[in-house]
């Protein structure tokens, strides 16, 4: 199962595993996207969702759990990247879409999924946090704290699964050239540019092969390594309109 399935790094993770001869179901916003997805992959199963709502995410869930019992993968991938500006007042609507669908909806769906997990021989919970998550980028800020909690997170809900045969993973991609973060660019149809988004699959589904529960990828490992102490440099270059 997987959130956000219908572009970028949830779409390559769906055709990734499709190819793999698992059964893949996606979930996303936009129907007419979903059901060419699933002509282009036959077998695919979809689900239209809007993962910031809560009431959509447990009727997710409950339609999953019961026509496909058999599920024991969960990958919380949907997300949104806005630009906040701090130094004025903020627009709350979204900024609570930003951090309900980036962290309450993994939140909220690890745990409609962890108990029928918890009975399988083998499962697995896959977070999509960010580089971002160790390195903020300031005007980023909201996107940038929701990844951080995502990196807590994980850390909790691994602990707290330790004894179950529930394994949890946090991938952590460096900038992916997907269309995260298009609301805020001209051209909507511009890609956000940064690492092939086949280059951050092939590293991401060898750690996730390995279990490597931790997998910061490409320049994310230096993002996770150094922390903190880059942040200054960084945000210098990068200037808030």
């Amino acid at each position: 199962m997987i959130t956000g399935g219908t572009s970028g790094i949830g779409l390559a993770f769906a055709q990734a595993f499709h190819r793999l001869d698992n059964k893949v179901i996606i979930c996303g916003r936009r129907q007419e996207r979903l059901e060419q997805i699933k002509k282009e992959n036959p077998g695919m199963e979809i689900k239209k969702c809007d993962v910031q709502d809560a009431t959509q995410r447990e009727e997710l869930a409950g339609w999953i759990i019961q026509n496909f019992p058999d599920v024991n993968v969960l990958i919380n991938n949907a997300g949104v990247q806005y630009v906040t500006q701090l130094t004025k007042p903020v627009d709350s609507k979204r900024v609570e879409e930003e951090v309900a669908i980036n962290f309450i909806a993994p939140v909220h769906l690890s745990s409609l999924f962890a108990p029928h997990f918890m009975a399988k021989k083998d499962a697995a919970i896959i977070n999509i946090s960010s580089g971002l998550a160790f390195v903020p980028i300031a005007m980023m800020s909201v996107y940038c704290a929701s990844k951080a909690a995502i990196h807590s997170f994980c850390l909790s809900l691994r602990y707290q699964l330790k004894d179950s045969p529930v394994k949890v993973f946090e991938i952590a991609p460096p900038s992916v050239d997907t269309e995260l973060g298009h609301d805020r660019r001209a051209d909507k149809t511009q890609t956000h540019g940064g690492l092939p988004v086949s280059a951050f699959l092939s590293e991401a589904m060898e750690a996730i092969k390995n279990d490597v529960l931790e997998a910061p990828i490409s320049h994310a490992k230096g993002l996770r390594e150094k922390g903190e102490s880059l942040f200054e440099g960084m945000n210098s270059q990068i200037q808030l309109q």
